[in-house]
């Protein structure tokens, strides 16, 4: 899973849900304490066990996470060697693989509730009917259960929540509380690299990615200064300011307002003053993208959101998501199901 599925995900539910009368979403963003660091190699074999891995990858992995040599050094002097026997070094591109199977059985076991992973970011998403918010706090209880049984810390300090409410008349929700301490409710919070606000609206996002994107402008017109060639400066261009405008595009360009569109075009115009050639948009850049993940979620059966691209009888159209509002109409998955109906793009026929 990918930031922009696991970002999707997390939002698809919550703004289905919304749909809904009387309806509101708590969204808990759990932090962990050095998540890598507290991994029990016994308890990770015993799970890959279970999942069907040989005993030789099994014992592999084991001797690989025990009795790892651990110095430190400043300057000349150098510590006395220490073995380790806990953990999974940080930097190994293992690690995040490793983690994903410990966390594995970190499931919801309520149908309202979903739990949204990715590397070790945890997101739960409590999906709240008639104010009855039983299976979401039992929910809570559960994963900090689970949290002491697989030695995971769960840091409460940082661990934030947003509720999104939509009703008219509004009451004073009761906030959580984690091991006797208060979870902080904030109106923003960077969920994998995009900020999620509680009204659902992608302004404060876009204002973060114009600032970083304007900074990101002076190289720019630094390397234009010193005569660097077309090809050189478009590609810093699609390196350092392209990569930070179309992060997750698929999941917020659709549902933001025409003033944040056309902040972000600004910054594509500026560019290609600056650079002396024609930049793909925007909207290239999501329809592209439209196509490249629909046809790896069809392709995915696995996948959380596969079930949403349903055939028609016909076999030629998806049957399109219905939707009340347009934040929901807006959202990645109804979008990506009407370009794939309203296109002869190849995914939608080899589907």
């Amino acid at each position: 899973m990918s930031t922009e599925d696991a970002i999707s995900t997390a939002l698809h539910s919550a703004l289905s849900h919304l749909e809904h009368q009387g309806s509101y979403v708590r969204m808990l963003f759990v932090d962990f304490s050095s998540a890598f660091n507290t991994i029990i190699p016994r308890r990770l074999v015993t799970k890959l066990t279970k999942l069907g891995l040989s005993s030789s990858i099994c014992q592999w992995i084991m001797d690989f996470l025990t009795n790892q040599p651990q110095t430190v050094r400043i300057g000349q002097h150098i510590s006395s060697q220490l073995a380790l026997s806990t953990g999974s070094p940080q930097g190994c591109v293992l690690s995040p693989l490793l983690y994903f199977l410990y966390t594995y059985d970190c499931t919801p076991t309520h149908p309202t509730n979903t739990i949204v992973k990715y590397a070790d970011d945890t997101t739960a998403v409590g999906l709240i009917s008639g104010g009855d918010e039983a299976a979401y706090r039992e929910e809570v209880r559960r994963l900090v259960g689970w949290c002491k049984v697989n030695n995971l810390i769960l840091n409460t300090s940082k661990t934030k929540e947003i509720i999104m409410d939509f009703q008219r008349k509004t009451t004073d929700m009761e906030p959580l509380h984690i091991n006797g301490e208060c979870v902080e409710r904030v109106p923003v919070f960077k969920f994998l690299g995009r900020h999620i606000t509680e009204d659902l609206s992608w302004t404060t996002n876009t204002h973060h990615m114009v600032k970083k994107a304007q900074q990101r402008l002076h190289f720019l017109r630094i390397l234009r200064k010193h005569h660097l060639e077309e090809k050189l400066l478009v590609s810093f261009y699609r390196c350092s300011i392209e990569s930070v405008l179309a992060y997750c595009i698929s999941t917020w360009y659709t549902s933001s307002s025409a003033a944040d569109k056309k902040a972000l075009q600004r910054i594509i115009n500026t560019a290609q003053k600056i650079t002396g050639c024609a930049l793909p948009s925007l909207q290239d850049i999501l329809s592209s993208r439209c196509f490249t993940r629909s046809a790896n979620i069809l392709k995915d059966p696995s996948h959380p959101g596969n079930h949403l691209f349903a055939l028609l009888p016909s076999g030629k159209c998806f049957l399109s998501i219905k939707s009340r509002t347009n934040r929901l109409k807006n959202s990645f998955y109804p979008t990506a199901i009407r370009t794939l109906n309203t296109s002869s793009h190849p995914h939608t026929r080899s589907s």
